[in-house]
């Protein structure tokens, strides 16, 4: 893919950042430590991997980032930090070279080496690895990176290689201004290769796994508990204070807080919808909510009747009164969302959408003449539907609230529930006619979110295809300047509106439930990135 305006090509950005900078724990002086360092996090469910380039959803990622250490990490703040790259630079910002800390070890004291990387990241967009995650190297437009997933080249082509064990070098097809912002993901973590290669998918197994991160896997009790323990050869581990880390797999929020209110828990995924205003009110000093560049939303299975029908999908969406679902539903803060890429995206400007202007009773109304001209609803059809959500309280009650407001429509809804694991692969898999979805951004960009709904992505759920929007993102990727790219997204925006392959419901917060114990908490950091090793425990008063 080639720009269509030519930048400098002389011009060198370097990163300035220098490897003694403090990015671990900082502990406050006068601040009295407890004597036990360790921790209890419910993460919301089971992963359903430890493999970094298998891992999809946030409770995988966020184990991921204790255990494994990128290129890059992310502050309280969300600013780019130095991790196993201790500085970086790049020409065009289409070929970026990253110079690795020469004290970056495994868990197993071996160097942690640029050729690590490359295995990984061929690993990630090799056909035979089946990641869903591929299409992230995609989105960077990493050299040869469309035609391996294809199947049609060698991995071995990609777009990077390591010009010696410490300096990693990208090439990029096109220039991508926010690439370095990418890499804190836990989809490009590196992986060990020898065990990787020694034990195929059991090499995460506690007795097998190595890591580079500031912790090691301890313990996996599956549906029980995820245990990891300090790692000893952590390039920064003088700087770590928590010396266990426990991830709970508890999915009943109810169960979570009471868990949390009982002392067995120091930090929650999420709380009660119906318990936030209580909480607000009784424990201040615990809840903590803070912004989250994350959306809400149903898939509409758009390859299988009768939801190959535009007027059905929109009839649906118009029909959902996000006010209610964000006012009584949910009721944290969280903001109604008509488009698919919340508004607090950096750069992103939404466009003027008319249905988000209109009163609930003009867009009922409309709804109604959608569903009379695709023939269903009062004389016409039955529609009967189905909502797939993964088992969770929460999401149980927004599916049950909009059960009833497609209800008024002359629509039949069931409601199914499925464990995390299960669910993903239904989901996937298509095997659904509606579908709760979420994403939360990867980096800080609009195209973290629009890229999902391009053709054949693997985390485009709703099998949404579209040229026109296909042949507007390829050129908003290929665009340099930030003002041009971003009017090309609003435009891409209004034609997933007009074709409404999801119902985007609202856009998130982030409330949990955080013990005044656990010091070093991040509450500027709007991709819910958190480090433990960025934390401490503090003495109870």
């Amino acid at each position: 893919m080639n720009l269509n305006k030519k930048i400098l090509s002389t011009l060198v950005v370097s990163a300035m950042l220098s490897a003694s900078t403090v990015y671990a724990a900082d502990v406050p002086a006068g601040t009295q430590l407890a004597k036990k360092q360790d921790i209890v996090i419910n993460n919301g469910s089971e992963p359903g991997s430890l493999d970094p380039q298998l891992i999809q959803g946030v409770p995988g990622s966020h184990i991921a980032m204790q255990q494994f250490e990128g290129l890059i990490n992310q502050d309280a703040n969300g600013a780019t930090v130095p991790g196993v790259a201790k500085s970086w630079d790049n020409k065009d910002n289409k070929v970026f070279t990253f110079h690795l800390r020469d004290n970056a070890k495994w868990s197993n004291g071996k160097p942690v080496t640029a050729q690590d990387f490359v295995f990984a990241w061929r690993r990630l967009v090799d056909p035979k690895t089946a990641s869903p995650y591929s299409y992230y190297l995609q989105l960077t437009g990493m050299e040869n990176v469309d035609a391996i997933i294809d199947g049609k080249m060698d991995p071995s082509k990609l777009g990077v290689k390591a010009l010696d064990d410490h300096t990693l070098q990208v090439t990029l097809s096109h220039s991508v201004p926010y690439f370095v912002k990418m890499m804190a993901n836990s989809s490009v973590f590196p992986v060990y290769p020898p065990v990787v290669e020694k034990w195929g998918d059991k090499w995460t197994q506690p007795q097998h796994i190595v890591s580079n991160g500031a912790y090691k896997l301890s313990k996996w009790v599956v549906n029980s508990r995820i245990v990891l323990v300090r790692n000893p050869d952590y390039w920064n581990n003088k700087k770590t204070v928590i010396n266990k880390v426990t991830f709970l797999p508890v999915s009943d929020q109810v169960a979570a807080m009471n868990r949390f209110m009982a002392g067995e828990i120091d930090m929650t995924y999420e709380v009660p919808n119906e318990q936030f205003k209580h909480l607000q009110k009784d424990y201040p000093n615990d809840l903590k909510v803070t912004g989250y560049l994350c959306n809400y939303y149903y898939d509409f299975n758009n390859k299988k009747p009768p939801f190959n029908d535009v007027r059905l999908r929109k009839a649906l969406s118009y029909a959902i009164n996000r006010d209610v679902i964000t006012k009584y539903v949910t009721g944290k803060g969280e903001q109604p969302l008509y488009g698919f890429t919340p508004a607090a995206t950096d750069g992103f400007t939404p466009p003027n959408l008319a249905y988000a202007h209109m009163t609930q009773a003009q867009r009922m109304a409309k709804a109604r003449e959608w569903m009379k001209e695709a023939g269903y609803g009062k004389g016409g059809k039955q529609l009967d539907i189905s909502i797939l959500y993964n088992t969770s309280g929460n999401h149980k009650k927004i599916a049950l609230a909009v059960a009833q407001m497609w209800k008024s429509l002359g629509v039949k809804v069931t409601l199914e529930n499925q464990e995390w694991k299960t669910f993903l692969q239904t989901r996937q898999n298509h095997q659904f006619t509606v579908a709760r979805d979420a994403w939360c951004g990867d980096y800080n960009e609009a195209s973290t979110f629009m890229t999902l709904m391009m053709t054949g992505n693997t985390q485009n759920n709703a099998d949404y295809s579209d040229k026109a929007y296909d042949a507007l993102m390829n050129k908003a990727l290929n665009t340099a300047d930030d003002k041009a790219r971003n009017a090309l997204y609003t435009k891409a925006e209004d034609i997933l509106v007009n074709d409404a392959p999801i119902a985007p419901i609202y856009s998130y917060v982030n409330a949990r439930l955080v013990k005044p114990t656990v010091g070093g908490y991040p509450m500027h950091n709007a991709l819910d990135y958190y480090y433990v090793k960025n934390f401490y425990m503090k003495a109870k008063k």
